[in-house]
């Protein structure tokens, strides 16, 4: 028996992580503690009130409470030369509010669109914010949300091919659109960001698309699109009975059935308490800083504004500028809440800090924390509803998408080669980024080679069976006093976890 025991293999080291990597710790952080603390009492006060959250709100939150604990689930990862072992959670891969995942998905959207999709022309960011009504009906509506995005790529695309001196059958333009849903206060804010080509492709015969670059917009031009969205899209909308306007052309939301989440998609929207016995009443905000003279407009670097449509496109990028392209589509493809702007005031309540001032100096908001989980749900984007769309020459069934875009596959690519004596096509797809691969884009933190010996790591085992996750992290907590192994071999998702304020 002792002999047995003196052969066996000794215990595998403790795993050391690259310098500046440290593991994500979901339930240390203050977002998770609050949807821990009050999601329940939220849900109860809603039931009571006879509005109950829909599923996928529900099953939103409880995977949120899911991500990222070891408790629920985890791979075990070994580096194949010293044999060192970590364990990395599983994600919930929601769209909602999960700002791990959210983060995730921006890294791996930017990568896409950066490596994959935009390519090295003259681009430009045209940006449209919407009236209060419309955003409430493009927050619940995916069809009208649709309907007005395509009225708005054709009035810029129909603009940029006149101003080029082409036509719809000799001149095309492609744009990606990120559909945002928030604002800076955490509230409900649909608005479209669009990354066009700065110009239109001219197709001559079978020969490869030439790019013609046009101007930017002077701010007369500017103005001039913004009025007629405005009125396209109303027309639009008012035909297929989704709104109603009078005499002044006031949007009206038409009526239609009510939803469960009406009265906190329509508080979010309005900047009003959703919850507690200031239901209904103005946001409370701070205001630290003097307020600020509005801009003026008079070229395409300010905002055009038309019945209460706003569009801006000052940012354009130079072929050469692909560093500066990733960091605009990170930029839009962001997560909605910012752990490190979150903060708890002496009494209790949830302080969230702006991303940027507003005009009249307002720099915080002050939420009851019931209504800080409201805000969340409202926030949340109903299922089938795609946040990123292409459109003209990057759509899925061009037949320019092949020839124009880096990763050149698309429908105008031909049929795929096949490598002699195999049976799949040659052509390569599109493989999302693991998560090792992530922090390495965004952080330049290499996680896939041990610290210990540089060897590969390579993932071993998925252990999602309940009982045996308890017996291994009862183990490993058990083998962290022993003084031979000094850390618990456990790892991490993407990305880490950043400073926050308490």
């Amino acid at each position: 028996m002792s002999v047995a025991v003196s052969q066996r293999r000794p215990c595998s080291p403790p795993f050391i992580d690259p310098p500046g990597y440290a593991r994500h710790r979901p339930e240390a952080t203050l977002l998770y503690q609050l949807v821990e603390q009050h999601f329940p009492t939220f849900c109860d006060v809603r039931a009571a009130a006879g509005r109950p959250l829909p599923d996928y709100v529900q099953e939103e939150f409880d995977a949120y409470l899911k991500c990222g604990r070891l408790e629920e689930g985890f791979l075990r990862v070994r580096c194949e030369q010293c044999h060192a072992e970590k364990l990395v959670a599983f994600s919930c891969k929601k769209r909602g509010f999960c700002p791990s995942c959210g983060a995730r998905r921006m890294a791996e959207t930017a990568a896409l669109l950066a490596n994959e999709v935009l390519p090295e022309c003259p681009l430009r960011q045209w940006v449209l914010s919407l009236p209060m009504a419309l955003r409430f009906l493009l927050a619940i509506n995916p069809e009208a949300l649709t309907l007005v995005l395509g009225v708005v790529y054709r009035t810029i695309s129909r603009h940029l091919i006149h101003k080029a001196g082409l036509t719809r059958t000799t001149g095309h333009t492609g744009a990606v659109t990120l559909i945002q849903r928030f604002g800076s206060a955490l509230n409900l804010n649909v608005h479209f960001h669009m990354i066009f080509v700065d110009g239109v492709y001219l197709v001559d015969g079978e020969h490869v698309p030439i790019f013609r670059h046009v101007p930017a917009p002077t701010g007369t031009e500017l103005q001039s699109l913004v009025q007629r969205i405005a009125e396209r899209v109303g027309r639009v909308l008012e035909k297929r009975g989704l709104i109603e306007r009078d005499i002044e052309s006031a949007w009206l939301a038409a009526n239609a059935e009510p939803g469960p989440l009406d009265d906190l998609v329509g508080h979010s929207i309005t900047y009003r308490i959703a919850a507690g016995p200031r239901a209904g009443q103005k946001l409370f905000t701070l205001q630290t800083l003097p307020a600020n003279e509005p801009e003026q407009q008079g070229d395409h670097r300010s905002a055009a504004e038309a019945g209460g449509f706003s569009l801006h496109a000052g940012i354009d990028i130079e072929p050469h500028q692909r560093a500066k392209l990733e960091r605009l589509c990170r930029y839009v493809s962001r997560p909605p809440v910012a752990e490190d702007r979150l903060a708890l005031t002496a009494s209790g309540q949830v302080r969230y800090t702006l991303k940027t001032p507003y005009r009249d100096g307002t720099t915080h908001i002050v939420l009851e924390p019931l209504d800080f989980i409201a805000r969340l749900a409202a926030l949340v984007p109903p299922p089938r509803m795609h946040l990123t769309r292409y459109h003209g020459v990057f759509a899925p069934h061009s037949r320019l998408r092949a020839a124009i875009t880096p990763a050149h596959r698309g429908k105008g690519g031909g049929k795929p080669q096949t490598q002699e004596g195999a049976d799949k096509p040659a052509t390569p797809r599109h493989v999302a980024m693991n998560w090792a691969q992530r922090l390495k884009r965004v952080f330049g933190i290499d996680i896939e080679a041990c610290a210990r010996c540089g060897g590969k790591l390579k993932v071993i085992a998925s252990i999602e069976e309940p009982a045996v996750v308890a017996k291994i992290l009862a183990h490993l907590e058990k083998a962290a006093s022993d003084r031979h192994q000094t850390e618990l071999p456990l790892g991490a998702r993407a990305p880490p976890v950043q400073a926050r304020l308490i």
